[in-house]
């Protein structure tokens, strides 16, 4: 059986994308990278594609800022049929997916997110902590659907905060959390034992014999 087939959307330095080839090179998680695209030219995660021999593409995203426009997500979507792929993993991808990118892909798309959804969705969840006075923040493996990180959840991992955290240290204990989650959750989706009902995915129940 072939392992499947990623393919990534990112944005910025890319340590995420690193951490699922490395758990995919030791055989860690059983799938295959096979393309990296971002929406920055110069962003790090095409270059740590590269350095792990994979294809890396910059897609120009078009006139909105916070969404790709029509002839840059067709692209894209043109571009990861092309590569076969069977999952489509955003790792920082700083845009949100809509219509007829999730439709080509449907239920073949996952995100992490810096919280412990649903708290604390959209930009900077872990200063959202921190200023709410959260004793416990996170990180959320989950399903892209049509809302900001409303879509099922795989898998999640807490983190503390200390008395003495700043933004950017409580931020920095996340993508460590993120970085161990993400290949994790991974392996547990592509695995086929979880299935989706609602807005939950469960463990799939064994059929009857």
């Amino acid at each position: 059986m072939k392992p499947p087939r990623l393919g990534f959307l990112g944005s910025g330095k890319g340590s995420n994308f690193v951490a699922i080839a490395r758990a995919c090179a030791q055989g860690e998680l059983p799938a295959l990278p096979v393309l990296v695209i971002s929406d920055v030219a110069s962003a790090g995660i095409l270059e740590r594609a590269r350095e792990h021999g994979i294809d890396a593409r910059a897609i120009d995203p078009g006139r909105f800022r916070t969404k790709l426009d029509e002839r840059a997500e067709a692209e894209c979507v043109r571009v990861l049929r092309e590569a076969d792929v069977d999952c489509v993993v955003l790792a920082g991808f700083m845009r949100v997916l809509k219509g007829d990118f999730l439709r080509a892909f449907p239920g073949k798309v996952l995100n992490i997110h810096p919280s412990l959804l649903p708290a604390f969705p959209g930009l900077e969840a872990w200063r959202q902590a921190l200023d709410y006075g959260a004793k416990v923040a996170g990180c959320t493996v989950h399903l892209v659907d049509q809302g900001i990180d409303t879509g099922p959840i795989v898998a999640q991992e807490a983190v503390p905060v200390l008395e003495d955290d700043t933004p950017e240290s409580l931020h920095a204990r996340i993508q460590e959390a993120e970085r161990r989650l993400y290949p994790a959750a991974l392996k547990r989706w592509l695995s086929g034992n979880l299935e989706v009902h609602g807005r939950r995915t469960v463990a799939r129940k064994p059929s009857a014999a």
